[in-house]
């Protein structure tokens, strides 16, 4: 656990509390959460900052929302494998929340909290920045940023004069806790259909709009 994180606590009791959902009682981590999310948005504005000197504050602010919302928090979460390691309450645990986008999401702000506790800001830094560095590199343009990949698919074909795409349910899947959905998307003109998942129908159409993103910039 120490190597993924990539700090070695000197008070490992942060780290467990960091780790333990409100479901299981107290101390838990619900005060370190609030200490991490600071600390998170932070070095998002700090790392934006110097890495885009020309963008204005309207592309920072959303660029920022980008890297620190839930759903880009949860994969650093599942990089890190803290689900596996969480506390949980008997009912989260028959429910999966340790495979819960909300529980990773506000176990990584935490660990964030944790880490600046056990060593400082300077420290802390250093250890999490890394884990954006995958989320910042796949950031689109300034111009572009905050922009889902609805919008920018159909803003592409609008642009071209061209019909828009359709979005059809493909599969369903799951107990009603945790539905896992699979949605294509077709194209009229270029001739393309793309598949996406999500865990909502809205999640899975921005990922088969962002696969025909790509699939466009292929041909």
């Amino acid at each position: 656990m120490v190597d993924r994180i990539g700090h070695p606590f000197v008070r490992p009791e942060l780290l467990a509390q960091a780790l333990t959902h409100r479901s299981a009682g107290a101390p838990h981590n619900e005060r370190l959460e609030f200490l991490g999310d600071a600390l998170v948005n932070l070095f998002a504005a700090e790392a934006l900052y110097a890495r885009w000197p020309r963008a204005d504050e309207g592309a920072l602010t959303r660029a920022r929302a980008e890297l620190v919302r839930e759903s880009a928090l949860a994969p650093i979460g599942r990089a890190l494998e803290l689900g596996g390691r969480l506390t949980l309450g008997p009912g989260e645990m028959k429910s999966g929340g340790h495979r819960r986008d909300s529980i990773l999401a506000d176990a990584v702000e935490a660990v964030v909290a944790a880490i600046y506790l056990d060593a400082g800001f300077e420290a802390c830094r250093a250890v999490v920045l890394p884990w954006f560095t995958a989320a910042m590199d796949a950031l689109p343009p300034p111009h572009k940023v905050g922009k889902d990949a609805k919008t920018r698919l159909q803003e592409w074909l609008q642009g071209r004069q061209k019909p828009l795409p359709v979005y059809d349910l493909v599969a369903e899947s799951g107990e009603d806790h945790a539905k896992t959905f699979r949605v294509s998307c077709t194209l009229a003109m270029p001739a393309l259909v793309t598949e996406g998942e999500g865990n909502s129908r809205r999640s899975a159409e921005q990922a088969a709009a962002e696969a025909m993103l790509a699939a466009i910039e292929a041909l």
